[in-house]
């Protein structure tokens, strides 16, 4: 396993995006999609607040977060990262997109990264992801991506893992 932090925090390059460290110049252009245990930040300083727990949590070998920047224009769309289970061998994946930039193909290819980072660099043996039933499109890219429902754990929302033999 080779956990984080690294020396170098790992920045990643696709063909559609990118991921890479979020800074304190991007906190502005991410307030809408900046949530920490589930609460919204609603201010640029709630985000920045939200961010600063992020960075504690990936110092302490917990969490690695990502910003999604769209390569053609470098702009920050999104955000992904591994959130829970690191030290167990495993990582629940995240993610979230600014609404302008959804149904572009941004998302599949930044969790394809991320799936690829986790299995080969982190060395996670298990990868799963948590999505509301309702989010239809979340379950279709994750089932495209190789993950299978695993878990129903609510009325609301299911559990998918990546079924690695099959990826």
């Amino acid at each position: 396993m080779n956990l984080p932090p690294y020396d170098t925090f790992p920045n990643i390059s696709g063909g559609k995006t990118s991921l890479r460290q979020i800074l304190s110049a991007d906190i502005a252009d991410v307030v809408e999609i900046s949530f920490y245990d589930a609460i919204q930040a609603k201010t640029v300083e709630e985000a920045a607040g939200m961010q600063e727990k992020i960075n504690k949590d990936y110092y302490d070998g917990n969490t690695i977060h990502w910003g999604i920047v769209e390569n053609a224009t470098n702009k920050l769309v999104g955000t992904c990262g591994y959130y829970r289970g690191l030290n167990q061998g495993e990582g629940e994946l995240g993610c979230i997109l600014l609404a302008q930039f959804r149904r572009h193909g941004f998302m599949a290819d930044a969790l394809q990264l991320a799936i690829d980072f986790g299995l080969h660099n982190i060395g996670l043996k298990r990868i799963w992801a948590i999505t509301t039933k309702q989010n239809h499109k979340a379950v279709k890219l994750l089932e495209r991506l190789g993950f299978m429902k695993v878990a129903d754990l609510s009325d609301d929302e299911a559990e998918y893992a990546l079924i690695t033999n099959s990826y």
